[in-house]
């Protein structure tokens, strides 16, 4: 073998470089290009082309981030003008000029209302959106953050051990007190911790009160722009609803009250619904349209007794210009403050709550005395207790205060009146009755008895039963609760009566003074259901569409017990009487519910126009209720129209007036 071919062959190797492959004999250290790749050029630029290049990319950042929040001030923009706090005003309404002034306050309200609601603070929540992507015919999911309000409170919320660790501390105390008295030493150190706890607690207190009154600034703040954006709101759709109805301007100043009432009930209504503006507005619309209709019906309340309106107007200017306005009245705002003012109570709350609790604690006292009349009367046989229930009505009492004081009292001025009036409501005899009755009592005798044989003389006791009269001491205790409601026509004059019935009918525009009053119920949240006397009845029937046409005027009227005239409102039997005569059927003049029914013939198939008589209504012998039936409604009820609380229609066929129907009654009309 040659020397050539025993030669070993050489190591060669390949590897990438930044000019391409390349082949390397590691022998001979020969490199050779085996790649077609171009060597790799020189892209550096020259200093000034890479600044260039720097300031156009600065710039087109600062260009997307302009665009960007350019973008969401619209979208901001768009949602505040859809929001539920801004109403949307056509350009025709917004020409004109009785609606410009309250379309101006709506759009400043709604602008406060807004900057009060980017002041509460913020924090992003991950908000998961789900959407359908067409192109790829399947659904995807996309998170993104929104800001949303910070809950007020944060970690000012209660401690939930609280409460227990106070009781605890409490019972603690509990059982020191009732050992210290036998030690004065103990008895004193007490105090000193007493008074140091109070020290400490009410500076913890007083700071967290400071902490938690800065956070909840901007809620507070941004609630009560909510509130006056919305009275903004309805004080726009009660003009108008005046502008678009003319004859509301002309009616009574207790139904433009009433009206603008409904008007903010059912825009609240439709809000918490959630309905867009648009659609609130106009179901509010609808509502103030129909409203307007049954205003037309409704009696001038207000206007009838004006002395007493008057009067509360006087005094409300009086107090308006002495401090500026009143606060107790400010809920209620819009043009009809004039009649707000007269049917508001003016006292303060302060004063309105505390002759309430006064008045609470003479009856908890007389019930004390009631539960306890054994020790307030010792020494009697038997102890005979009949006794109504304590209760009265705040409502009642306020109203009354109010009239009796001429629309403004306090406290201090009110304690005589509330003696007064507890006198005229709880009578309270207590009488003494003797009896004489009889007894068997046992007693012993002696007798004398001598024996013939022995001649001695014998005692033997005996006894023997008698009869005997003695005195039966009994304490009769009887409590009548003539009901607070009956009192002020006792008391009072008719433009003072007159005041009291426009307090009841309204509740002072404070039915959130006393929320579990029994009147909320039939004047606020459910009041008497609407009913129209079929327009056949009427138009077949001349007399009955007169009567109908006259007891209409008063529906909703409060009952006032006595009350005869539309200036004191009505009882039942005044409603009835007052009806017929100033309808021109029949007169009356005043009579009762008993008076009615022994004028009229007995009937026992009623026609719409008779009288219907109830007993036991009252605590009171014979008829105690009357009213006007008028037929049968669609479903074949049949109806009544009667001054219940309020006047109202009602159907004769519940339990409760099957139970106490008496008799149908009819006049000769004229």
């Amino acid at each position: 073998m040659s020397k050539e071919a025993a030669k070993a062959p050489d190591k060669v190797t390949q590897k990438m470089t930044r000019s391409g492959a390349i082949s390397e004999n590691l022998t001979t250290g020969e490199v050779t290009n085996i790649s077609e790749r171009q060597p790799e050029e020189n892209f550096s630029e020259a200093p000034t082309a890479a600044a260039e290049k720097t300031v156009q990319r600065i710039d087109t950042e600062i260009s997307r981030h302009s665009f960007k929040k350019a973008a969401k001030k619209a979208q901001r923009e768009i949602q505040s003008k859809t929001h539920t706090s801004r109403l949307q005003f056509t350009p025709e309404e917004r020409a004109d000029p009785a609606l410009e002034k309250y379309i101006r306050k709506s759009d400043l309200k709604a602008d406060k209302l807004d900057a009060a609601r980017a002041a509460v603070p913020k924090k992003k929540k991950i908000i998961k959106e789900r959407t359908f992507d067409e192109a790829a015919g399947k659904g995807k999911t996309r998170l993104h953050f929104e800001e949303v309000d910070k809950k007020p409170n944060g970690k000012l919320r209660h401690n939930s051990i609280s409460r227990p660790a106070k009781e605890a501390l409490n019972t603690v105390h509990g059982k020191i007190h009732e050992v210290e008295k036998e030690n004065v030493g103990v008895e004193s150190g007490h105090k000193v911790e007493l008074a140091g706890e109070f020290v400490g607690g009410k500076g913890v207190r007083a700071a967290k009160s400071g902490i938690r009154h800065h956070k909840l600034k901007p809620y507070r703040a941004a609630a009560k722009a909510e509130r006056k954006a919305f009275q903004a709101n309805a004080d726009y759709l009660y003009q108008k609803a005046i502008h678009e109805n003319p004859a509301l301007a002309q009616s009574n100043p207790l139904s433009r009250f009433m009206q603008k009432q409904r008007i903010k009930r059912q825009y609240a209504k439709n809000l918490k619904k959630g309905k867009t503006v648009k659609k609130t507005a106009e179901k509010t619309a609808k509502a103030a349209k129909k409203t307007a209709e049954e205003t037309k019906r409704t009696a001038s309340f207000v206007a009838r007794h004006w002395k007493g309106c008057l009067l509360v107007v006087g005094i409300a200017f009086v107090l308006y210009m002495l401090f500026g306005g009143i606060s107790s009245c400010s809920m209620v705002g819009g043009n009809s403050s004039s009649a707000v003012i007269a049917s508001s109570y003016l006292s303060e709350d302060a004063d309105m709550l505390g002759a309430e609790a006064a008045y609470t604690a003479m009856e908890a006292e007389l019930q004390e005395k009631l539960d306890n009349i054994e020790s307030h009367y010792p020494g009697y046989d038997e102890y005979r207790v009949t006794a109504d229930e304590i209760e009265h009505d705040p409502y009642v009492l306020i109203s009354i205060l109010s009239a009796w004081h001429e629309g403004v009292f306090t406290l201090s001025e009110a304690q005589s009146t509330l003696e007064m009036l507890f006198d005229k409501q709880y009578i309270l005899t207590v009488t003494e009755e003797v009896e004489v009755r009889y007894r068997t009592e046992t007693r012993t005798g002696t007798s004398t008895y001598t024996d013939p044989e022995t001649g001695e003389s014998y005692t033997k006791e005996y006894e023997y039963e008698v009869t005997v009269a003695y005195n039966y001491y009994i304490l009769n205790v009887d409590l009548e609760n003539f009901n607070l409601s009956h009192v002020p026509v006792y008391i009072m004059g008719e433009d003072t009566l007159s005041m009291y019935a426009v307090y009841m009918s309204t509740l002072g525009n404070r039915p959130d003074l006393f929320p579990t009053s029994s009147y909320i119920g039939k004047y606020i949240t459910n009041p008497p259901a609407e009913y129209e006397v079929p327009a056949a009845l009427l138009n077949s029937d001349e007399q009955f569409a007169r009567l109908i046409e006259e007891a209409e005027k008063y529906l909703n009227y409060p009952y006032v017990w006595g009350g005869s005239s539309p200036s004191t409102s009505f009882d039942c039997s005044g409603f009835v009487s007052y009806v017929l005569t100033n309808s021109g059927l029949y007169n009356t003049g005043r009579l009762g519910a008993q008076g009615l029914y022994n004028i009229s013939t007995r009937v026992s198939t009623p026609r719409p126009g008779d009288m219907v008589f109830f007993t036991g209504t009252y605590d009171t012998p014979g008829v105690s209720h009357v009213g006007f039936y008028v037929g049968e409604d669609e479903s074949g009820n049949p109806m009544f129209l009667h001054c219940g609380d309020p006047i109202q229609y009602a159907k004769l066929n519940t339990s409760y007036w099957q139970s106490h129907f008496y008799a149908y009654g009819r006049l000769n009309y004229n």
